[in-house]
């Protein structure tokens, strides 16, 4: 399937169905059941699987137009957790029958102890759409990924938001049976649902911030001031200017991340660390520096409920938090140089390899 294919079918389905009335819906708690299932027949929750588990053993740059697309439209759906969920179990082997999302959550959010009898105990946080899944696929630590049912015996979801009124809930779990303990498939990644998350939202903040942008740029040729557009103005055109340049890095470091992401055809990838780390602190700084000067091009009315801006920084606000946020992934690459520093430096760094 080609990507240009790809790209011509998210942008179809999720411009066509995905509006301000929908969104409005779903931060008034109802589940768009609807999109979910258009979303299930376009096969974007199964792309990155094997054939036998009825996928197209997609690369991540295969399905950056996705992922790109369901943050320009803010696509209010578990489309890319269900994803990645659906990555890691058909390349570990596990089959998992359900039409429903699959949440996930990486070891950084949970707080859970694993028995000898096998049984989890503890909570998970911010779990995104959980209230809304039928299974979690949770990191246990580096080797071994659980998961579980959240309709099991043992399971308490309660349900919260996120700072753009989406679900993101905490999971309290009391002796709770995991229906598999998986080895974690891509050995090299420390946590791959963590990696993974953070590279597809790294590609969801590009989409948002293209969005953002093109309001922006729109709303300066629109909004007549003193007789001409505002977009006439230098310290606006140079505002736009230094916003497209934040989106442009974020672009560039999102897809090299996409390039380097391992898949089910190839398991292992020594850049994916570093490249992941990079798009998310690139993208993460973008959604600071570019939603500003976004808000600032539009006015007081870009904070108003009722505009499409409000909407879309918010999601960016969020997702910039996801996955662990800039500082994170920065001191993650600082430290690996920091202990490696002198004449394997420069090699590492082109090679895009965080140091042993």
């Amino acid at each position: 399937m080609s990507n240009d294919f790809i790209n011509d079918a998210a942008q179809k389905l999720f411009a066509n169905e995905v509006d301000k009335g929908l969104i409005e819906t779903v931060e008034k708690g109802v589940y768009p059941q609807g999109l979910w299932e258009q979303v299930l027949e376009s096969g974007f929750t199964q792309l990155f699987c094997k054939e036998a588990d009825d996928g197209i053993e997609a690369t991540w740059e295969d399905a950056y137009p996705i992922f790109y697309h369901l943050g320009y439209s803010q696509v209010p759906l578990p489309v890319a957790e269900t994803a990645i969920a659906r990555l890691i179990l058909s390349a570990s082997g596990q089959t998992l029958d359900t039409q429903r999302p699959i949440c996930i959550a990486a070891q950084a959010q949970a707080k859970l102890s694993h028995d000898s009898a096998g049984l989890l105990q503890g909570e998970i946080q911010s779990v995104k759409w959980a209230q809304h899944a039928q299974w979690c696929l949770v990191t246990l630590s580096a080797e071994k990924i659980a998961l579980f049912d959240l309709s099991a015996s043992g399971v308490q979801v309660q349900a919260g938001t996120d700072t753009s009124n989406m679900p993101s809930d905490r999971v309290v779990l009391n002796g709770v049976q995991p229906h598999a303990v998986l080895n974690n498939p891509f050995s090299n990644l420390e946590d791959a649902i963590q990696t993974c998350g953070a590279c597809a939202r790294a590609v969801m903040m590009v989409g948002a911030l293209e969005f953002a942008l093109d309001q922006s740029v729109q709303y300066a040729k629109d909004r007549v001031q003193f007789g001409k557009p505002i977009g006439k103005n230098q310290a606006i055109q140079q505002q736009l200017a230094l916003m497209a340049g934040e989106v442009a890095v974020a672009r560039a470091a999102a897809y090299m991340a996409c390039k380097d992401m391992p898949n089910v055809s190839r398991l292992i990838s020594e850049q994916a660390q570093f490249s992941v780390a990079a798009a998310k602190v690139c993208t993460g700084d973008a959604v600071t520096n570019g939603t500003s000067i976004a808000h600032q091009v539009h006015g007081a009315i870009g904070f108003t409920y009722e505009h499409a801006l409000n909407f879309a920084t918010r999601r960016l606000w969020a997702w910039r938090g996801d996955f662990g946020n800039a500082t994170e992934w920065a001191r993650l690459i600082g430290q690996a140089y920091a202990k490696q520093p002198g004449a394997m430096f420069w090699h590492h760094l082109t090679e895009r390899v965080l140091p042993a």
